[in-house]
């Protein structure tokens, strides 16, 4: 009877005797920590992306303006990806410690792989007239790549970066390794545990996630490139 009676009074579908998949009970009760748990998991990933669009930008420009190094740039931005996470942030925890920068810089490395290739495919989208109208009108490098080239690189490196954000939704879990994994730690806990809500609970706002992203991303492209409104 006592048996009985606890399970009366407690949730209706998560304890010791009742697992379910779907349970509202366990988001009203632990909404404090899921609200942690994702709000982490936006800065880690948000974090991440800033960082890799930083380091890809320059190594697209240098494949770009030295075409004898255009293999090596893109050999070393993919070979990053080969690395298994289960590696990489054991190697940067010497250097960077049990931290969320731990996983970030893991994180931006492997967005290295489809940014700098977006980004690289974006420059190269622009004609060549364009650039040679510019070229006559006065413009000099720099100012050529911040008001031409990379405005009209943008439909193409847009394209890559929403590419980029969802896989980097789907890795930062990989960040429970180091205490760091927002919904991934919730999804971890989740397996050991056999707790089926908190594993589809993350597991849901994580595809949640994923697609507003890249709505948000999508109507930003929008409103970068209006000139694209009567191509679509």
């Amino acid at each position: 009877m006592t048996l009985l009676a606890a399970a009366d009074t407690g949730p209706s579908c998560y304890s010791r005797f009742v697992n379910e998949w779907f349970c509202w009970q366990y988001v009203e009760d632990r909404h404090e920590q899921i609200t942690d748990a994702l709000v982490e998991h936006v800065l880690i990933t948000l974090a991440a992306l800033a960082l890799g669009l930083a380091i890809a930008l320059p190594l697209a420009l240098v494949a770009r303006r030295v075409p004898r190094l255009e293999s090596a740039v893109l050999g070393f931005s993919t070979g990053v990806y080969t690395v298994p996470s289960l590696a990489l942030l054991p190697l940067l925890v010497p250097f960077t410690g049990l931290s969320a920068a731990t996983v970030v810089i893991g994180l931006g490395l492997y967005a290295l792989t489809i940014l700098v290739r977006a980004l690289l495919d974006g420059l190269r989208s622009v004609p060549d007239e364009v650039r040679e109208a510019a070229t006559g009108l006065g413009y000099g490098r720099a100012r050529m790549l911040t008001r031409i080239e990379m405005p009209l690189a943008l439909p193409v490196a847009m394209a890559g970066l929403r590419v980029a954000a969802v896989s980097t939704i789907a890795l930062t879990t990989v960040g429970t390794l180091v205490a760091y994994g927002g919904l991934g730690d919730l999804i971890a806990h989740g397996v050991q545990r056999d707790f089926r809500a908190e594993l589809m609970t993350a597991a849901v706002l994580c595809v949640v996630l994923a697609v507003a992203l890249d709505v948000i991303l999508v109507v930003l492209q929008r409103v970068l490139t209006p000139w694209t409104a009567g191509l679509r």
